[in-house]
Parts: structure tokens; C-alpha cells; sequence
């Protein structure tokens, strides 16, 4: 499934760059060489990211 679909990024594109040590939206974007065009994915990369920190979290405890 695309998560941002002006630059076709899927969703195993945004977890790659979260695995890789992506942060913000930000990190996301220039893992792949690219920017935010209309901003509409910016907020399902931030849950994508919240919820990969709260995995982590999980799995240390």
C-alpha cells in the first residue's frame, strides 16, 4: 500500500528507513532522495514511526 503517493513510497519503503534509523518524516524522505510534496502522508509516517518506537520499547522491557 502507498503511504505517499507523490513520490511512491509504500509502506515496506517507509518501515526500511524507520529500520535504518529514521526519525522524522524527514529521515524517511531523504532515505529515498526525496521531499514532501503535498504533506498529506507526513502524519501516517509519524504514527508508522510512533508505533515502531513503541515495538521497540516493548520488546526491551
Amino acid at each position: 500500500m502507498y503511504v505517499c503517493n507523490c513520490n511512491g513510497l509504500r509502506q515496506r519503503d517507509v518501515a526500511s528507513a524507520i529500520e535504518a534509523g529514521a526519525c522524522r518524516p524527514r529521515d524517511v524522505f531523504a532515505a529515498h532522495q526525496c521531499q514532501a510534496q503535498c504533506a498529506k502522508c507526513v502524519c501516517e509516517m509519524r504514527e508508522m514511526i510512533q508505533d515502531s518506537r513503541a515495538a521497540y520499547a516493548m520488546a526491551a522491557e
